[in-house]
């Protein structure tokens, strides 16, 4: 197959398996200038082309940087379409936001044509959908889940609440689908390395949105709340000061762990530093497997303030469905199902992509 090809069948894959499209269906495409630097322009107009072959007549609309406030112009156009496609940071804000009845809305990951016509993009939504739904009976099913990491952290517990998000719950699909739903963190336990960057979980706008750590910082964390910071005093205090600051901007408990969540697609490719954008990295690369990322500070998901957890095992009654960054659907058979089911994650678990963002790690 020819990059045309490739992009061509990313394209119908969001159009047709995640937002199963026809041709009635009024379709707005929402994209965010190029100029920003999270999308390119080949993405949208690659989506927008693909839906025209398919009949449908889509609305493009471009909008600049997310703010805390909707733009009436927006609300209004994804009014009076069926679904909105989002190449815009805008989508993420609603994310868990109760869904509209009659009405479709999909956040786009790839950022870039490249993303699109690649594996992340390629392999079919309904199979990810399908190891969603797997690994989320697996984490929901558990009664005992220890997550650490190569930095030191130890934090355990199990999930209290075990409500089960389905289709109807869900505001915002995400696409390439990358994660299970948030496993609720207010029975966890123990210590969490804070390392490389705080940064933001795309709900709010913030300034600064991120913070550099050159050295990390322990997070004690009792019972989902952060007790206290601890290690290198100044990079301590820098972490203390963030939390202060976005918790006083919002009004909210700069102590909550509300949740968390590991990445679940080896596709997820990452090939700019993370440093040049430390927002755009986090919220990009979290659905590599080697992450697993925590919400925090707000009581609420996805909070407003993301640790990201880099290589990370997730020990789940004795048996590690994440081991050092690996994601092992093998090792259960609600997982192994989907493996068997959908012979091209198979292939994809064979060859997960390694380009995280970070250089040397």
């Amino acid at each position: 197959m020819t990059y045309a090809d490739d992009l061509s069948a990313g394209a119908h894959n969001l159009l047709v398996n995640c937002a199963a499209l026809t041709p009635s269906d009024r379709l707005l495409i929402v994209h965010e200038d190029p100029v920003l630097g999270w999308y390119d322009t080949d993405v949208a107009e690659a989506v927008g082309k693909e839906a025209a072959r398919m009949g449908l007549v889509p609305t493009m609309l471009r909008v600049g940087a997310p703010g805390n406030t909707k733009e009436q112009r927006v609300l209004q156009a994804i009014a009076e379409h069926d679904c909105t496609i989002f190449f815009a940071r805008i989508g993420d804000q609603d994310r868990f936001a109760a869904p509209v009845p009659g009405k479709k809305s999909v956040m786009v990951y790839a950022r870039d044509a490249a993303m699109l016509a690649s594996r992340y993009g390629r392999t079919d939504f309904r199979a990810t959908y399908a190891l969603k739904e797997a690994i989320n009976d697996v984490l929901l099913s558990a009664a005992r889940i220890t997550i650490t990491c190569p930095l030191g952290t130890e934090y355990s517990g199990e999930i209290t609440d075990k409500t089960r998000e389905n289709a109807g719950d869900v505001s915002v699909v995400r696409f390439p689908l990358g994660v299970p739903q948030p496993m609720d963190a207010s029975g966890f336990s123990g210590r969490v390395t804070v390392a490389r960057f705080l940064t933001p979980t795309g709900s709010k706008v913030y300034d600064p949105p991120s913070v550099a750590l050159e050295r990390p910082v322990m997070a004690d964390v009792a019972n989902g709340r952060i007790v206290r910071f601890t290690g290198d005093t100044d990079m301590v205090a820098k972490v203390d000061d963030h939390y202060n600051h976005v918790a006083g901007l919002f009004g909210i408990d700069r102590t909550v762990v509300h949740s968390w969540h590991a990445g679940m697609h080896p596709g997820c490719a990452y090939t700019m530093d993370a440093a040049k954008d430390p927002d755009r990295w986090s919220n990009t690369v979290f659905t590599n497997p080697r992450f697993l990322h925590l919400h925090t500070c707000g009581a609420y998901a996805p909070g407003e303030v993301c640790i990201m957890l880099l290589d990370h095992s997730v020990d789940i009654d004795g048996v590690k469905l994440w081991d050092r960054g690996r994601l092992r659907p093998e090792a259960f058979a609600q997982t192994q199902a989907c493996l068997d089911a959908w012979p091209e994650l198979t292939d994809l678990f064979a060859d997960p992509s390694d380009a995280i963002g970070l250089p040397g790690e």
